[in-house]
């Protein structure tokens, strides 16, 4: 387990602490490791989950599908990023969004009881990682409401250049790359891939921006 200890120490949820710490609370805290081939669900809606994932190599998808199949990407999660907690953390509950795995994907599952109650052996940063837990949620929490600002514009080159300039501020540049491809922008912003192909060459016609791929470059 310490070879994934490089991408421990990026995760947000282990902020500050050591590898020594990490090596011992690992342990305490029932941590697991399990991998998954491209395409297949970590997670399916409607299932009761009790642990936090957290994505040590690959990248997963958090999707959400209605009763006839039409589909949301919620958000991309790589290395060092975590995923359930606030499904995990609300005894009783159900996913409503799957956990789809972009590429091959390993993830390390931590028991969320064991996150949330100090163990017996009384961890000096267990109380750390219950604070940085508590960031993590507020975080997604607040992308989640960009996610909502997004997709409340009424036309897809709305919906576009809220997303860019969200994008654009939180980095403080205005050349980026983003971790959608097409389809999964589309998916995104919840507008058919057709229209924002086409929105995106009228932007670029009309030197809004420039792209290639995922990379932009907002002309201001």
């Amino acid at each position: 387990m310490k070879e994934f200890f490089p991408v421990l120490h990026t995760a947000a949820l282990f902020s500050g602490i050591s590898d020594d710490e990490l090596a011992a609370m690992l342990s305490c805290l029932g941590a697991r490791i399990d991998t998954f081939p491209k395409g297949s669900r970590l997670l399916r809606a409607g299932e009761a989950v009790e642990e936090v994932g957290l994505v040590l190599a690959g990248s997963a998808l958090i999707v959400q599908e209605d009763i006839w199949g039409n589909r949301s990407i919620l958000s991309k999660i790589g290395p060092g990023q975590t995923f359930a907690e606030v499904f995990a953390c609300a005894p009783g509950s159900v996913l409503n969004v799957s956990v789809e795995a972009e590429s091959a994907v390993t993830v390390m599952f931590l028991h969320i009881r064991r996150v949330l109650n100090v163990c017996p052996s009384a961890c000096s940063h267990h109380s750390q990682i219950i604070r940085n837990l508590l960031g993590e949620l507020a975080e997604k929490n607040l992308r989640l409401n960009e996610k909502l600002t997004h997709m409340g514009q009424r036309t897809t080159r709305a919906k576009l250049m809220s997303y860019f300039s969200a994008e654009a501020q939180r980095r403080s540049v205005y050349e980026f790359d983003i971790p959608f491809s097409r389809q999964q922008l589309a998916d995104y912003l919840g507008v058919e891939r057709s229209g924002l192909s086409v929105e995106l060459g009228k932007m670029r016609d009309e030197g809004l921006l420039d792209f290639h791929k995922s990379h932009f470059i907002l002309k201001v």
